[in-house]
């Protein structure tokens, strides 16, 4: 987690560069060298993470205008400069603050004061496991929903298209018939569920030069449509290296928040299986596919949707291996 950290009096700076000594970040002194309106901003842009060193309430009012929801916000924590509470303000489960202040505290040798119900009763939280399991949640209204069945001592049932190792926490039970309110699936299902989305799918991408973002965004779509996968199931690109500085794919990457990765035609030439060929590729790229052999390339994996053909543009996606287990608590 990409941290940063802001104090408003000399000793608050001391242990805040003490404490970013060990887990990392820029330490900044509000007031002085920063203006505080200027530095959350800028930090909400920048940072998973935001630790004030100094008064909850200074916290409480800075971040009060950029917090969006529990599935985008960073993680927020307010320290003493003394080192004695860490309070986890915002994104406690999903974007880590938890699991941030129990770290603070530990250095400091002081107390994390969590407050999420299921924390304190020692029960299973759904969204901080998505989180350990590099899983995105489809529909974040459904996460209390679970958590309301396991405070209420009701039965979880669970679905996963992956095997998960150990134990299921207390309250999870394999889903049995119809019922389902948990799905492990990069696949949008029938059901009324919570759904964790691992991310886990390469996109590979082979353009012809020039393409604009709006043709990406086309052939995108009629993937997501023919496949039925979930948008938030992919976490790469993967192309040829003569695309590597293409405007169109450039902007398409950075609109859907995805890294792109750019291989050479050797190197693709090299990715074992069979795959559609095209001379007229072979000829001007040097190799005869792109999008196929990039997305197995760049996951790991095998091929999930062969190469599907757009105006200018060929995508291909792949499944990275993904095996979740059970763990979720700090530690």
């Amino acid at each position: 987690m990409n941290l940063m950290w802001i104090a408003f009096s000399q000793r608050g700076l001391e242990l805040a560069r003490r404490l970013a000594r060990s887990m990392g970040g820029e330490v900044s002194r509000g007031g002085q060298e920063v203006s505080l309106e200027e530095w959350t901003a800028r930090a909400f842009r920048q940072a998973r993470g935001l630790v004030f060193v100094g008064a909850a309430g200074i916290a409480v009012r800075a971040i009060a205008p950029h917090v969006t929801s529990k599935t985008a916000d960073p993680a927020v924590v307010a320290v003493d400069e003394g080192g004695r509470w860490a309070i986890p303000l915002l994104s406690g489960h999903l974007g880590g603050a938890n699991d941030l202040a129990r770290q603070i505290a530990a250095l400091c040798g002081g107390q994390a004061a969590i407050t999420t119900a299921t924390d304190l009763r020692g029960l299973f939280a759904v969204d901080e496991w998505a989180r350990r399991q590099n899983c995105r949640v489809g529909n974040p209204e459904k996460i209390k929903e679970v958590s309301a069945r396991l405070l209420a001592g009701e039965p979880v049932y669970f679905c996963s298209d992956w095997p998960i190792r150990g134990q299921p926490p207390q309250g999870l039970v394999p889903a049995r018939d119809e019922v389902c309110h948990l799905w492990v699936t990069v696949y949008r299902r029938e059901g009324d569920c919570l759904f964790l989305i691992p991310r886990s799918v390469a996109l590979g991408v082979g353009c012809r030069k020039g393409i604009s973002r709006e043709e990406l965004e086309d052939t995108f779509s009629l993937l997501l449509e023919r496949t039925g996968l979930w948008e938030q199931a992919f976490d790469l690109v993967c192309s040829v290296d003569l695309k590597k500085e293409e405007p169109g794919l450039l902007d398409f990457c950075r609109e859907h928040g995805l890294p792109l990765e750019t291989y050479s035609p050797q190197q693709l030439g090299q990715v074992r299986g069979v795959y559609s060929s095209s001379a007229f590729v072979a000829r001007t790229v040097g190799v005869d596919n792109v999008c196929e052999r990039s997305a197995v390339l760049g996951s790991g994996g095998s091929l999930i949707q062969g190469k599907l053909i757009g105006n200018g543009v060929t995508m291909a996606a792949a499944l990275s291996p993904f095996a979740p287990d059970w763990r979720w608590q700090y530690g």
